[in-house]
């Protein structure tokens, strides 16, 4: 899952970017919300953590655009500001969530994963597909009971599938989902992360649509389905 974070201050920037990679996220991150509404425009973003102390523009205002301008994503204020006031024009502006500096890391990751979730419009942070089991706040997966050892961008792309059953999903939108900036990837990268998952989870789980992509077909009707 792809994450864009607006934050000006360097070493706070840098030290959440690391904490939300080391969660399994691919974090692009800008430093003014100019670059931020730029991101927007190139790249699709599940999520989008937006500071309100931001050079240039105002958070509040670079919220007001982004909505304005289409972005449909979970969108999370993180500020220094804790005025009751704030929260509220932040969530009546189109925030999903609002969460105070200095914050942990571990909670902002479950406030990202909680805010996905609505934004995806799932009820609960476990996905059920036949028989298996995806617990999307640890990043595990059981089939039919058995735990089944996945690295992060395999997780990812069997959420992103999952999440999506019955779409087909080009190479492309699953690239543009799973590497941030500076992430070489070299071309065949899905390809490779679709074989392991077939390896692991069964040959018929992911159907390839010749020349367009990859998808998870929904389960037969009675069957067990995403929750």
């Amino acid at each position: 899952m792809r994450i864009l974070l607006t934050e000006d201050d360097p070493q706070l920037g840098r030290a959440t970017q690391i904490g939300l990679e080391q969660a399994g996220y691919a974090v692009d991150w800008v430093q003014s919300a100019e670059s931020a509404h730029t991101a927007v425009r190139l790249h699709r973003y599940a999520c989008v953590l937006l500071d309100l102390g931001l050079p240039g523009q105002d958070g509040m205002q670079a919220l007001d655009q982004l909505r304005r301008n289409g972005y449909d994503g979970a969108i999370l204020i993180v500020t220094a500001r804790d005025q009751i006031p704030d929260r509220i024009a932040g969530l009546d502006g189109g925030a999903d969530d609002f969460i105070i500096k200095p914050f942990d890391l571990d909670e902002l990751a479950a406030r990202v994963r909680s805010a996905c979730r609505r934004a995806a419009g799932r009820l609960r942070e476990q996905l059920v597909h036949g028989d298996i089991v995806i617990d999307v706040a640890d990043r595990q997966v059981q089939q039919a009971g058995q735990p089944v050892p996945l690295t992060s961008k395999e997780f990812s792309i069997l959420l992103m599938l999952i999440e999506q059953r019955g779409r087909v999903l080009s190479r492309e939108q699953l690239e543009e989902s799973l590497y941030g900036w500076g992430e070489e990837v070299e071309s065949n990268a899905v390809q490779v992360h679709i074989h392991h998952l077939r390896r692991k989870l069964g040959k018929a789980l992911i159907r390839t649509v010749h020349a367009v992509g990859y998808s998870i077909d929904k389960p037969a009707a009675g069957a067990a389905s995403a929750a």
